[in-house]
């Protein structure tokens, strides 16, 4: 695992064998260890190995962070409740009845990935209403010796949140912050539906940016300094990806012929910046067709497309 502070580290959780797809933040300390977004279900073995390594074990987790429900971020937790049913939960308050009875959140990602729901992520485990603890933003929240600052990000989806741990200057911001699984500088927002609001999203930027964070660790992927930068980035394609969208909505034509363009600009968009490889491993942490499915409803909502 890759060390990014004292006692913070990064676990790859290699996704369908792919490193720099999914990670994990493990905080570790002498009252026990923290997990910030798990991953799904389909990692948890790789997550264990990676834990294994440090010669920490399921038992060891106290807490986990999530930052949103989503099923790369927050999938395995209920594996490791079945496992260690003394693991607390802290989720925004969206977001946990859902983790309580996952049969919306499971019905809703079918819709979206139909028959890859199982290779994709596997199993989804409710979580026991006990060991949930709701957020709504403004809360301080301990891992181990640690008290980090919770903020309410909505923008990628409704029910996210962020930690700050101020003693590291680490902030661990999920999708918030989007995506940048390389050095180059290229921060690219997730635009799944059904919850994106560019003007929502970019609020919560700025205040992510007041916290004057050190590290920004993103779940797709790890750590990255000069936060500033960063977040200047993501400002930057989350407009040029709406503006793509908006443009094929205007537009019109067939779901199917909408979805086409939109992949295929954006593909092209992506290769002005970095290499096929590095857009593929972009796509695989965000699949471009549900980036368009994302956007076209924000602007229908809108009331933009043809009359």
């Amino acid at each position: 695992m890759q060390t990014i502070a004292r006692g913070i580290t990064c676990a790859d959780l290699m996704f369908l064998g792919s490193p720099r797809v999914i990670a994990t933040g493990v905080i570790q300390s002498a009252s026990g260890v923290t997990l910030v977004d798990p991953g799904p279900t389909t990692c948890l073995e790789t997550l264990r190995g990676a834990l294994s390594e440090q010669g920490i074990g399921i038992a060891d987790v106290r807490t986990v962070l999530l930052t949103h429900i989503h099923l790369d971020h927050a999938g395995a937790t209920g594996r490791l409740l079945r496992e260690n049913p003394e693991i607390q939960v802290h989720v925004h308050e969206r977001g946990a009845p859902h983790m309580a009875d996952p049969t919306k959140l499971i019905t809703s990602a079918t819709r979206l990935y139909g028959d890859d729901m199982d290779r994709l992520w596997g199993e989804f485990l409710a979580v026991p209403e006990a060991n949930l603890h709701p957020l709504s933003g403004g809360e301080t929240v301990t891992a181990g010796d640690r008290e980090l600052e919770v903020l309410y990000t909505p923008g990628h989806a409704s029910h996210h949140v962020c930690y700050f741990d101020g003693a590291s200057g680490v902030a661990f911001v999920g999708d918030t912050a989007g995506i940048r699984t390389g050095a180059e500088l290229f921060a690219m927002p997730p635009t799944p539906p059904p919850d994106i609001d560019i003007e929502t999203w970019k609020a919560s930027i700025a205040e992510i940016e007041r916290w004057q964070a050190d590290t920004l660790f993103v779940t797709h992927f790890g750590a990255h300094g000069e936060p500033a930068a960063h977040l200047g980035s993501l400002v930057e394609h989350l407009d040029g990806m709406a503006e793509l969208a908006r443009g094929i909505v205007e537009a019109g034509g067939s779901a199917e012929e909408q979805t086409e363009r939109f992949v295929a600009g954006l593909l092209s968009y992506l290769k002005r910046y970095m290499t096929d490889t590095s857009a593929a491993l972009y796509g695989q942490a965000a699949p471009l067709d549900q980036c368009w499915l994302g956007l076209a409803r924000y602007w229908k909502k809108k009331g933009v497309g043809p009359s």
